[in-house]
């Protein structure tokens, strides 16, 4: 796993809230403001670091609410979790207990101690940095290839390899509802304001779900 060595998390790459939105399935005539910012601060620091942190591919890498940890799924069935200490990266702990590949994993929008992985093993588990432990396993239908944390906690969206997308209770742990789609689905997410659901799909379109 590589990233760019003067990388400060997600504060120190000019992230800003939602603007305007462009008509989806379509192709703008420029990079944006945010994309040519990203590579003025990519020419500033073109250096690269390769950390450690897994036996087989990497699938997937978040960053924490506060910046301090960098967390990373992998093929091999575990995620790492690497503290950010100036310059580098320092890798704190290394979680087991899927049975198959982590595909995707996030953190809770507010704590910076919980995240949430996805796996082909056709469960999540919540995992709390402070114990180093599983602190929940939530049985899902299918093989998990995406996940994301809604922006007031209260949800975790699951989408599987069968265009199930199954939303669970982060305190109970139990599903709350389940939509099936007659399209690929292949990213998922909520807006910033919770009251909006994103799907990316394999016809080349974003759908949006109140």
């Amino acid at each position: 796993m590589a990233v760019a060595a003067a990388a400060m998390g997600p504060s120190a790459l000019g992230q800003s809230g939602p603007g305007s939105m462009a008509p989806w399935c379509s192709v703008t005539s420029g990079p944006t403001r945010y994309v040519l910012g990203m590579q003025e601060l990519f020419r500033g620091h073109s250096k690269t670091r390769e950390f450690p942190a897994h036996s087989a591919k990497v699938h997937s890498v978040a960053w924490s609410c506060d910046g301090r940890r960098l967390a990373s799924g992998s093929f091999d069935k575990t995620a790492s979790v690497f503290l950010l200490e100036k310059d580098r990266l320092v890798k704190e702990n290394n979680y087991r207990g899927h049975g198959d590949s982590v595909d995707q994993l996030c953190w809770h929008p507010s704590n910076p101690d919980l995240f949430v992985t996805a796996s082909g093993d056709k469960t999540i588990r919540i995992w709390d940095v402070r114990t180093t432990k599983c602190i929940a396993t939530v049985n899902t239908k299918g093989e998990n290839i995406n996940i994301c944390w809604s922006p007031d906690g209260q949800t975790i969206a699951v989408g599987n390899k069968d265009d199930v997308v199954t939303f669970i209770d982060a305190k109970t742990h139990r599903s709350k509802a389940e939509e099936q789609f007659k399209f690929e689905v292949n990213e998922i997410s909520w807006n910033n304001d919770n009251n909006m659901f994103f799907l990316t799909n394999g016809n080349g379109c974003i759908n949006i779900l109140r």
